[in-house]
């Protein structure tokens, strides 16, 4: 790591950090990056490390892989958000190479992880040859390609608080194709007494912004209600009216719109049937 660092602080904006490649290496092929060193960050052991700490918490090194994640039993019984939207990511062969950090720092709004870190209230830790730093995961990403990191710092470790208990989880992207990139998508969570009541409600939308975005408030009129009157078709109009979509070459604004409707209902669905005993109609 001290080496890594000493890099980093030495060649400035030259120097480049490469983790799994999966994004960087792509924009290097088609001349849209032209770093002059590459820093590979695969002999750092530590780096790799993924535990859950004596709080509870979940603290996964920047180069654990998307399939980690997925494979490991601890994530999918106390963290099973991060795995509904994760294997989404791309394809296997991106997955078995692709890194939690190299998605997080290279800040495509389509890209998953952005979105699950805000769902999960994430914190990352920051490093540079001066010290550490603690970012709260709406302030790492600040836009297209663009993080709060400077030069000479990287993404060490992200940390997920321990899990909430009785709260359910729900995602839903569409895209083209399986494994392209989303045009929109959504991931929900409920907190739910033992009388099926909201108690609270988190909602992010992803790939219609510069970045995800939370947008909890629209889910305000839900917490105090039973989870039979759940409203899924307001709750994606409200979110698509508290949007501002982009347009691209993929889909206009008006069709991102629409499809973030249709993400928030399907999310909220997805959610609703992981309630033990509650089964929408």
């Amino acid at each position: 790591m001290e080496e890594a660092l000493g890099l980093l602080q030495q060649h400035g904006d030259d120097a480049r950090v490469i983790a799994g490649g999966q994004s960087l290496v792509p924009a290097m092929n088609l001349r849209m990056a032209t770093p002059g060193m590459l820093v590979d960050l695969a002999g750092i052991d530590a780096l790799s490390a993924l535990d859950v700490a004596g709080d509870g918490s979940l603290i996964a090194g920047a180069m654990v892989t998307h399939n980690r994640f997925l494979r490991d039993d601890r994530v999918s019984s106390g963290w099973p958000a991060i795995g509904y939207a994760i294997r989404h990511v791309a394809h296997e062969q991106i997955r078995n190479r692709g890194t939690v950090g190299g998605s997080l720092c290279h800040a495509d709004p389509a890209a998953e992880w952005a979105a699950v870190c805000l769902l999960l209230d994430a914190e990352m830790q920051v490093m540079s040859r001066d010290g550490e730093r603690t970012v709260a995961a709406d302030s790492f990403i600040k836009g297209v390609y663009d993080t709060t990191l400077a030069p000479g710092e990287l993404l060490s470790r992200i940390r997920f608080p321990a899990p909430l208990r009785g709260w359910c989880w729900g995602f839903h992207e569409i895209a083209r194709r399986h494994g392209d990139f989303a045009l929109a998508g959504a991931l929900v969570g409920l907190g739910v007494d033992e009388n099926s009541v909201v108690t609270a409600a988190r909602l992010v939308v992803f790939a219609v912004e510069d970045r995800a975005r939370r947008l909890d408030a629209v889910l305000s009129d839900i917490v105090g209600r039973g989870v039979a009157e759940i409203d899924g078709e307001l709750a994606g109009l409200s979110a698509a009216a508290a949007i501002d979509p982009r347009s691209d070459l993929h889909a206009s604004a008006e069709l991102r719109s629409h499809l973030v409707h249709v993400c928030v209902m399907r999310a909220l669905a997805a959610a609703m049937e992981r309630l033990p005993g509650v089964r929408n109609e």
